[in-house]
């Protein structure tokens, strides 16, 4: 197994600084993949059916009209977005509570509102790997913008 994907063990990608010690009540802690919410990857090409969004200027897809739930992300030149989330995929989870879920978290960007009165966002980094929160207005949303 490559460093790489040694690294992002499973208690090590939900959070937790160090696998040394890593006790069963820990694992118990690990955020719930039941929550997964899509892939996102960045591109300079256009994609059919985007969706703009005006806080971060991207163009966005819909990850429901994927068969396995990737967001296309194209940057505009003039985004305020700058570092990995312009080069790096993240993944996305849905949370409750945005606040919560940020809580301890070392904020990349956000939160923000990425469709007004739809989800509110904001991207972590956990080990090096972008993590995006996502808490919509309606929690058992399952359209898009």
């Amino acid at each position: 197994m490559s460093s790489g994907l040694h690294r992002s063990g499973l208690a090590h990608s939900m959070g937790f600084t160090s696998r040394e010690g890593v006790s069963k009540s820990d694992m118990a802690k690990q955020f719930d993949r039941s929550r997964f919410d899509h892939v996102g990857i960045v591109t300079e090409e256009r994609q059919p059916d985007e969706s703009w969004v005006e806080s971060t200027r991207v163009w966005v897809t819909s990850p429901r009209a994927h068969p396995f739930n990737v967001e296309f992300l194209r940057f505009e030149s003039d985004t305020p977005v700058t570092g990995s989330l312009r080069t790096d995929p993240h993944v996305a989870y849905r949370v409750d509570d945005l606040e919560a879920a940020l809580e301890g978290r070392e904020i990349v960007l956000g939160p923000f509102e990425a469709a007004p009165g739809f989800v509110r966002a904001a991207f972590v980094l956990v080990d090096g790997a972008l993590i995006e929160f996502m808490q919509y207005a309606n929690p058992h949303e399952e359209g898009w913008f």
